[in-house]
């Protein structure tokens, strides 16, 4: 979608959006390389024992069009919600693919949610049927009587109490299938927070959603697609950034896509995928990429063979940069978006230098800058809310039963993010924190990101949570929350060091004056520390 351009400033004048009155997700990326190319490599699927199984463009729609006919057959409307419930597998990937060619609405649900977390989603979007495997079947057994709403339950790997073995019902049905001719705004795909601030609400995106991020994985693959690329990240499929910063927009390119399900996620088996798969680009969340970092002698213990690495959710440090140029030899590129509005800023080290603690510039297409809380765009250097100006093709048509919490969302013509940030007279944004995250200490505003960041460079810390504790002098002040690396004894002296370690490398007034070691820290399921609980827990203690 983006032109040939050498420079970023090229690249934004020659831009367009080139949004058709019609299209349908399923069949962009499915059906359109089916009838080009049916044996062209979709996906790659690697099991737990290391074996893998390939599939084309040509099999997922004969797949797909089966599944479709099944949900027709089992009582679908258009309009419809359907859950998926599974992990990264080759269902998830053709139940979407059916269900937005049958002109329903799919909604991804992470296979780590417990049974309240499912109760509520569900019942809140009113789905009719769930696709699952047996540990899914097994959970919506025990709410099936509290969703009146639920119709059909069907599970991947043979009949469960309560549920229908999806492969049996899709062999009795043709793998022929007439999509449905779905407009580019009609909807397609509900998406649920990951909750960092109140009650998850369910974004509801169109079919054009996947349009609308193309620019900005383009731009954060350092201008993807390119000959010998394959793609994989080992964020869920169930989250935005698994699904349509990654899947989606790999199969509409006709790029493939491995797919593998780490039971526990480690450092050491992602070197390994990568290797033993030949995959050339990533998306890997910071969280992760920490993980990584942690594995020692990497770049001689693997053979790696990267072009690109994206990255995105917590902001990037120099220590991540410069490990992932040296183990890597790419420069990791950070994006930023969230559910409602996702890929609008990204860095791209094919046209610009990197900038360390600052996630990138607005990508081509979005208009993105720092407001007032009353919409007013504010001078350079000036800390406010980070806001995309509607309407947007990747922007959320609304929250699912909530309009009221969507249209909080705007002020005016601009869709505030609920992040704070800055720009500067050159256009790079830098995050500074959510709204609720920014530390006020002693007259001064700090966000704690940076301090994470540099946290994470000193040797002894793993994974650090920073978040303002209540004092009676200074408003707030610092306080570090930190997990220390394998065998690294937490100790008095530690802390001090710590704390000088940041003194030292950012500002006095920035500094932890409180540190405490812990064994873990509250995370959402994609990974990003929930600082609400930080903050809670901070201001409990005396």
């Amino acid at each position: 979608m983006l032109p040939d351009s050498s420079t970023y400033e090229e690249l934004c004048d020659r831009f367009s959006w080139d949004i058709p009155e019609y299209f349908n997700m399923g069949v962009d990326v499915c059906d359109k390389w089916a009838a080009i190319d049916p044996d062209r490599l979709a996906l790659t699927f690697v099991e737990a024992d290391g074996q893998n199984r390939d599939y084309s463009f040509g099999k997922l729609k004969r797949l797909s069009n089966s599944l479709a006919n099944l949900l027709v057959a089992s009582g679908l409307q258009r309009g419809d919600r359907i859950g998926i419930l599974l992990p990264q597998t080759p269902e998830t990937a053709f139940s979407h693919i059916a269900i937005h060619k049958a002109g329903g609405i799919s909604i991804p649900l992470f296979m780590m949610f417990g049974v309240e977390a499912l109760e509520y989603r569900l019942a809140d979007s009113g789905a009719r049927m769930v696709i699952c495997n047996t540990e899914g079947a097994e959970k919506i057994a025990t709410i099936r009587d509290r969703l009146p709403e639920l119709e059909q339950v069907f599970t991947i790997n043979g009949e469960q109490a309560g549920s229908r073995d999806l492969y049996a019902g899709m062999a009795a049905h043709s793998t022929t299938f007439q999509p449905v001719n779905t407009k580019a705004d009609d909807p397609a795909l509900i998406i649920y927070t990951s909750g960092t601030t109140g009650q998850p609400k369910g974004a509801l995106h169109a079919h054009r959603v996947l349009l609308g991020h193309l620019p900005g994985v383009e731009m954060s693959h350092d201008l993807f697609p390119q000959p010998g690329d394959k793609i994989w990240s080992p964020a869920d499929w169930a989250w935005i950034g698994g699904l349509l910063d990654v899947l989606l927009p790999a199969m509409h390119y006709g790029i493939p896509v491995v797919a593998r399900r780490f039971e526990k996620f480690t450092g050491e088996a992602a070197f390994q995928l990568i290797q033993d798969f030949g995959i050339r680009n990533a998306f890997i969340p910071p969280t992760a990429l920490k993980m990584m970092r942690s594995v020692p002698d990497a770049q001689s213990r693997w053979k790696l063979n990267m072009r690109t690495i994206a990255s995105g959710g917590e902001t990037l440090g120099a220590e991540l940069l410069e490990w992932g140029q040296r183990v890597f030899g790419v420069t990791i590129n950070e994006f930023y978006g969230q559910t409602e509005c996702n890929m609008i800023v990204s860095s791209c080290a094919a046209l610009m230098p990197e900038r360390p603690g600052i996630m990138g510039r607005p990508v081509p297409g979005h208009k993105v800058t720092i407001v007032s809380d009353e919409g007013i765009p504010v001078l350079a250097g000036q800390l406010g809310n980070i806001a995309v100006r509607s309407p947007d093709p990747v922007m959320f048509l609304e929250y699912w039963n909530d309009s009221a919490a969507a249209a909080g969302k705007f002020v005016g013509e601009w869709m505030l993010t609920g992040d704070k940030g800055i720009c500067d007279s050159d256009g790079w944004l830098r995050f500074v924190g959510r709204d609720d995250d920014v530390i006020t200490s002693a007259g001064y505003r700090i966000g704690p990101g940076e301090i994470e960041d540099c946290l994470i460079g000193h040797p002894a810390v793993k994974i650090a949570g920073v978040v303002g504790k209540p004092d009676a002098v200074r408003t707030q002040i610092v306080k570090a929350y930190i997990i220390l690396e394998e065998g690294v004894e937490p100790t008095a002296e530690l802390a001090a060091e710590v704390q000088d370690w940041v003194k030292v490398r950012l500002a006095a007034h920035e500094y932890p004056r409180e540190v405490e070691f812990v064994a873990a820290l509250p995370m959402t399921t994609t990974g990003k520390i929930i600082r609400r609980v930080l903050r809670d827990r901070a201001e409990s203690e005396p």
